[in-house]
């Protein structure tokens, strides 16, 4: 017989997995919308990991959907092709031309890579974008900005019969017109949207930063709406926080449990905000306090 030591890393990892056990049991059968992009999408490597935890969320019982943005990709296929790209208000401006590329981009080449990585860690994934089967019906969000669109309706049909089927849904942020246009959505908003549609338990926004700071810029584990609109009062969140906060917002009134803004750069970020105790990033819910832990509620 071979005598075999027992590794401080084995049995640190052994009470890890024993003290996941009430969060497991708290998110079986939970809709947990994620929002994927930045660094996340920015390597295999990253991919790979994030496409781990997604197929380990489905194995204990979440599900996962999730909607992916784009923007990096875009902008080199449209260099590729010499198609110029205006932007108004940080917001690209998307003509037919332009809508033609955004269409590939997102609902082939990244929304299959998503899905090639989810499959190559063992999980089942089906890609599709807001115009299938009637996902996201939109209108235009501003004339100015041509064919970007506002998600003014959401039917999610067929993400619940994915679930049924134990299939994770990869959403490009694509929506149909009243008069057959395909319109180009932020992925935030469609995310947003998506998960209020389906009173998600959580929505969760991977950035490239820790979460929402203070005005000292220490991360602010919990904050309720109210706090969030006192922040963006005094101009402590600002630029690029403000669509992610307003898309928290608006996911909480339309009946989303909690939304968490945090860093996707950080190994295992997804894993760490639903199945530890001190979560990942900034929880957003309506009667939360500044707190450093996460309870399982």
């Amino acid at each position: 017989m071979k005598a075999r030591d027992m590794n401080r890393d084995w049995i640190a990892t052994a009470r890890t997995l024993s003290e996941a056990l009430p969060y497991l049991q708290r998110y079986t059968g939970a809709i947990v919308v994620i929002k994927l992009g930045g660094h996340a999408m920015g390597s295999a490597q990253a991919m790979a990991e994030f496409a781990r935890d997604v197929v380990l969320m489905r194995q204990v019982g979440v599900n996962p959907v999730i909607v992916h943005g784009g923007g990096p990709m875009i902008n080199e296929m449209l260099a590729r092709l010499d198609i110029r790209s205006d932007f108004v208000g940080g917001k690209r401006v998307t003509d037919a031309a332009t809508m033609e590329v955004v269409e590939m981009v997102l609902s082939g080449t990244v929304n299959k890579r998503i899905v090639q990585a989810i499959g190559g860690q063992g999980g089942r994934a089906a890609g599709l974008s807001g115009k299938d089967a009637g996902l996201i019906a939109c209108t235009p969000a501003s004339a100015d900005l041509g064919l970007v669109g506002e998600p003014s309706e959401i039917d999610p049909a067929i993400l619940h019969t994915l679930f049924d089927a134990g299939v994770i849904p990869v959403i490009a942020p694509l929506g149909g017109g009243p008069d057959g246009e395909t319109y180009n959505i932020n992925g935030d908003t469609a995310a947003g949207a998506i998960a209020a549609a389906l009173r998600a338990d959580r929505l969760l926004l991977l950035t490239d930063t820790d979460g929402v700071l203070d005005a000292e810029g220490h991360v602010v584990t919990e904050l309720t709406p109210e706090q969030i609109r006192a922040l963006t009062r005094e101009g402590v969140i600002a630029g690029g926080m403000i669509p992610k906060t307003e898309t928290a917002l608006a996911a909480i009134a339309g009946g989303v449990r909690a939304v968490v803004i945090l860093d996707g750069r950080a190994p295992n970020a997804t894993l760490l905000e639903l199945f530890t105790e001190h979560g990942a990033g900034s929880l957003i819910r309506n009667g939360a306090a500044p707190s450093t832990k996460r309870p399982p509620a």
